[in-house]
């Protein structure tokens, strides 16, 4: 595909879940269900940790944070691809597809970011105890937030305006159910998205470095937890730990892989199955890893269930 074919792009052709009206239908179902798991789970924890005198710490401040992230993140492309496959449509204007990438990297930057801040105060909570409150005050909290959504916002300009100052070639269609930049790549005039790789480089090694420090805060805790006398103390804590680093490397490793690994022009299930580990799980299942193994949490949820409750039947 050279220059001379390019077209002025007025908006995208979105694939969908399958090009099977009955299969679209399926997995759009699917999709809502696990939309509105992600949403009421999160929902939930912004509630109790907002109303629970209990919860007022370090970790349950970043819990809270994290759940609204995460809710802004799932949001971003699943209920428009539900909507798009339920009224059998598919095309996205270009401003959409615009604002839609633009949102998606913020939230999966954000994303990256309050991982690894919450596994340095996790680090400081099991490893440096008696020094807690102090590393971990008001103002650090506050501080960390604000650089959690700056690091988003510039990942996001970055990423989206280097995508988007390419020219595209051919067919304006994407093989996914929403606007992700390999798959604008693959609509890249010649080797013009070349030019868009030094971006990519440059966070995918932002990336690593926040992988570094969230492995070098889970090896230390590990080893500090190893030293419990206690095996009941060390089965807790291994509890906790064991499935948020799951997370972060699911997370991690199949994002990494579909924005690093070569494009090619026929689009596969792999591609599809990526897509689903890295943008719709993570904001589902981190509600039941970080919040309902937790004692504190679970009777927190209790009571707000409970007014609620009497709330209505007031």
């Amino acid at each position: 595909r050279n220059m001379a074919n390019f077209t002025t792009v007025s908006g995208f052709l979105l694939m969908g879940f399958s090009a099977k009206p009955e299969l679209e239908v399926l997995w759009a179902s699917l999709f809502l269900v696990l939309y509105l798991v992600a949403l009421t789970g999160n929902t939930l924890i912004i509630a109790a940790t907002s109303m629970d005198d209990s919860l007022y710490s370090p970790m349950y401040f970043f819990l809270k944070q994290l759940s609204f992230l995460d809710i802004c993140y799932i949001s971003v492309m699943v209920p428009r691809s539900i909507c798009n496959s339920f009224r059998h449509t598919s095309s996205i204007s270009l401003w959409e597809c615009i604002l839609q990438c633009l949102a998606f990297i913020l939230c999966a930057s954000a994303e990256l970011a309050m991982l690894t801040v919450m596994s340095y105060d996790r680090y400081v909570a099991i490893c440096l105890p008696l020094r807690y409150e102090i590393i971990m005050n008001v103002n650090t909290c506050i501080h960390g937030i604000l650089a959690i959504w700056i690091s988003g916002v510039v990942s996001g300009v970055m990423h989206t305006s280097a995508t988007f100052s390419i020219h595209f070639c051919g067919a304006n269609v994407i093989h996914q159910f929403f606007c992700e930049v390999p798959q604008l790549l693959k609509l890249a005039c010649s080797d013009e998205y070349v030019r868009e790789l030094g971006v990519t480089g440059f966070l995918s090694l932002v990336a690593f470095l926040c992988f570094l420090s969230i492995g070098f805060s889970y090896t230390r805790i590990f080893s500090t937890v190893l030293r419990i006398p206690s095996a009941e103390g060390r089965a807790k804590a291994f509890a906790t730990c064991l499935p948020h680093l799951a997370v972060v490397t699911l997370f991690l490793s199949t994002g990494a892989f579909e924005f690093l690994k070569p494009h090619s022009d026929s689009p596969t299930a792999l591609d599809f199955l990526l897509t689903l580990f890295y943008t719709v799980l993570p904001p589902t299942l981190n509600p039941m890893i970080y919040s309902l193994r937790n004692k504190a949490m679970k009777a927190a949820l209790q009571r707000v269930v409970k007014r609620r409750k009497a709330y209505l039947f007031c």
